[in-house]
């Protein structure tokens, strides 16, 4: 091998390890102001599909009971956790509830409550996690 072809081969070398560094400097700066690598916009979608999946289970009940229940979605809101690297993000999900029940007399019977649910957002699953309530 000559000369100018090992120095031809050092510099095609040099060349690929200076693309990756480049490529994982851009992938951080593309990551940077994402905590968790994920923006506010992408965990907020997904909390709100979350508060959909919540509402239809929610609103789904046993005709026999003959209880109407209407999940109205009040907030889904996430909120940035500084210094928390795994679990970079909370979440709050509020419904307002209103459930309507016919007694025997075909009397409508009207209750109304509010019902809160927090979340973290796991940066290592990729997902939000449901936290227990104090309540």
């Amino acid at each position: 091998m000559s000369h100018e072809q090992g120095v031809r081969g050092w510099a095609r070398r040099r060349g690929g390890a200076c693309v990756a560094a480049a490529l994982v400097c851009l992938g951080a700066w593309a990551c940077k102001g994402k905590p968790g690598g994920v923006s506010h916009e992408e965990v907020t979608a997904l909390l709100q599909q979350e508060a959909q999946a919540i509402k239809a289970t929610g609103e789904k009940l046993d005709p026999i009971l003959r209880v109407k229940a209407t999940w109205t979605l009040a907030e889904a809101t996430a909120t940035e956790r500084p210094g928390d690297a795994d679990r970079p993000w909370s979440g709050l999900i509020r419904f307002h509830i209103r459930a309507e029940t016919q007694d025997s007399d075909g009397k409508v019977l009207v209750d109304e409550k509010d019902k809160r649910f927090d979340y973290l957002w796991s940066a290592s699953l990729h997902r939000w996690l449901i936290q227990p309530s104090a309540s």
